[in-house]
Order: structure tokens, then C-alpha cells, then sequence
């Protein structure tokens, strides 16, 4: 249903086409790429996104390449050495996804993309927006506000799901001789898991994650980095730097906390802002200097001597 205008429209994001330099039409819902001004008027998209969208867009970016690396490893164990091919294999699955998501998503061709500035969390859910002028009918508006970042993510998804069926079941037929024929692909079927399940969080929480994601960034960093060196019983620099591999989950936990820490800071002022990057090895050489303490046979023997 349409509904006439005079001046405005109902509802924050209903609006009127712009014809040959002029308002005309009745309100209804903006064309793709278009979003409804103050004033009510579909508007093109044509602002470059902010920093923080593209951090947004990059945390979005790196779940699926974590996850591939998290079961990749997972499945492979000790058994095999494909693993590193394999990891190399989907960091290059998840970046040509990511240039070609970029070529395909307007202006066409070109490493770059035109949005529409986030403005509130509403934003992302549109379809809960749709105004009953009367009470009885509704007038649907339903569009995508913050476009492209919430289709833009879904894209993505879908080249990274084709490329992986494209690229690892052949690439992992020719390596992975080390494995039974059973557990050579559990990393493929974790990943036809893991994408809908991203793709569902993205449809459906996409607005709380654009909000959310430099906190979980640094809580889930924090969280794994400090379960890794205990399960690795890391207590000393010695222990640390043991293993090369030890050194690169350290390293990769890092650029995790720096990551998180860009994200909340946003860099709005560089002179207050970059120090805090100082603070990335913190939680890593507090666990160092306070793991001996917390050592469980050290704190049971000790009970035993109170008694």
C-alpha cells in the first residue's frame, strides 16, 4: 500500500523518489542503495564508509578464516602434515571471496564501496519500522538503511562457501594421505556447519554485532590466549618460546588485541589512543608472572601443610 504525501512521510524510513530534480511519487519504500533523508527523500548512497565499518567489515571477514583455521587444526592433529597447506589454502579462499565481494558491490569494479553512514541500531532492523498511518493498514518500508554492510557480509559468505567446494575437497584429496578417508574432510563438513550458522548471525544479530564486535574481539582474545597457555602449560619465557607455533598463536592473539582496542577507540584522537596499543602484551605477561602462583599442585600442597 501507498500512501499520498503532502510534506513528510510517516515512519524514519519511508520516502519519495527524486525525479528530474524533483520530489514526486507517493511515500513507499527507498530502491536499493537508497535511504530517506530527514526530509523524507531517497537519497543515493554515496559516502565512503568510516573506519569503524570497515572494522566491522573486517571482523565479519575473519570469523569464517578463523573457524576454517580453528577445525582445520582440530581435525588434522598430529597425524598430518597438510595442515599448514590447508591453512594457506583457506586464508586464500577467504581473501579472493573478499576482493571479488568488493569488485561486485557498487561502484562496480572498483576496490572500493558506497554506503550510507550507520546512524542508529534501528537502522539494521527496518522491517520492525513499518509505519500503519491509520492504524489499520501498514505501510512497508522495509529496506536495507546501512546498505551495503548487511548484505555485503552475506555475499561474502556465499563466494567463500563456493570457492571452499570448489578448491578444498580436491586439495585435500591429493594431501591429506596421512588421514582415514573418514576424517580427511571433517574440516569441509565443519565448515558446511559453521556457514549457516554465520549467515543466521549475521541475518539476524547483524545490528548487535556492529555494536558489539571490539568487545568480544578482546573478551573471546583474551579468553582463548589464556586457555591456550594453560593447556599448553606455558609458565616461564622458556616454555613460551619452546615452539615457533607457540610464538604464532602469541603473535596472532595480539594483533586480535589490537585489533579490539582500534575498534573501540575508533582513533578518533591519535595522541591518546595509540599508547593503549601499549597495553597488547599485558594479559599474556601477567599470566607469565602469575602462573607459578596459581600453579594446582602448588596450591594443593600447601592445603595439605595448612592441615
Amino acid at each position: 500500500m501507498a500512501v499520498s504525501m503532502s510534506s513528510t512521510c510517516p515512519g524514519a524510513y519511508c520516502g519519495r523518489m527524486m525525479i528530474n530534480g524533483s520530489v514526486e511519487g507517493e511515500c513507499g519504500v527507498c530502491p536499493r542503495g537508497e535511504r530517506a533523508d530527514l526530509e523524507n527523500v531517497c537519497k543515493r548512497c554515496t559516502e565512503s564508509p568510516e573506519l569503524y565499518d570497515w572494522l566491522y567489515l573486517g571482523f565479519m571477514a575473519m570469523l569464517p578464516l578463523v573457524l576454517h583455521w580453528f577445525f582445520i587444526e582440530w581435525y588434522s592433529g598430529k597425524k598430518s602434515s597438510s595442515a599448514l597447506l590447508q591453512h594457506i589454502t583457506a586464508m586464500l579462499e577467504c581473501g579472493v571471496s573478499s576482493v571479488v565481494t568488493l569488485l561486485v558491490t557498487e561502484p562496480v569494479g572498483k576496490l572500493s564501496i558506497h554506503s550510507c553512514h550507520v546512524q542508529m541500531l534501528s537502522d539494521w532492523y527496518t522491517m520492525l519500522y513499518n509505519p500503519s498511518p491509520d492504524y489499520v493498514n501498514t505501510l512497508h518500508c522495509t529496506q536495507e538503511a546501512v546498505y551495503p554492510l548487511y548484505t555485503i557480509v552475506l555475499i561474502y559468505y556465499a563466494f567463500c562457501l563456493v570457492l571452499m567446494m570448489l578448491l578444498r575437497p580436491l586439495l585435500v584429496k591429493k594431501i591429506a594421505c596421512g588421514l582415514g578417508k573418514s576424517d580427511r574432510f571433517k574440516s569441509i563438513y565443519a565448515a558446511l556447519y559453521f556457514f549457516p550458522i554465520l549467515t543466521v548471525l549475521q541475518a539476524v544479530g547483524g545490528g548487535l554485532l556492529y555494536y558489539a564486535f571490539p568487545y568480544i574481539i578482546l573478551v573471546l582474545s583474551l579468553v582463548t590466549l589464556a586457555v591456550y597457555m594453560s593447556a599448553s602449560e606455558i609458565q616461564s619465557f622458556k616454555n613460551l618460546i619452546a615452539k615457533k607455533k607457540r610464538l604464532v598463536v602469541l603473535f596472532s592473539h595480539w594483533l586480535l588485541h589490537a585489533y579490539g582496542i582500534v575498534s573501540i577507540s575508533r582513533l578518533d584522537k591519535l595522541e591518546q589512543d595509540l599508547p593503549l596499543l601499549a597495553l597488547v602484551p599485558g594479559p599474556a605477561l601477567f599470566y607469565i608472572a602469575t602462573a607459578k602462583f596459581t600453579e594446582p599442585s602448588r596450591i594443593l600442597s600447601e592445603g595439605g601443610r595448612g592441615h
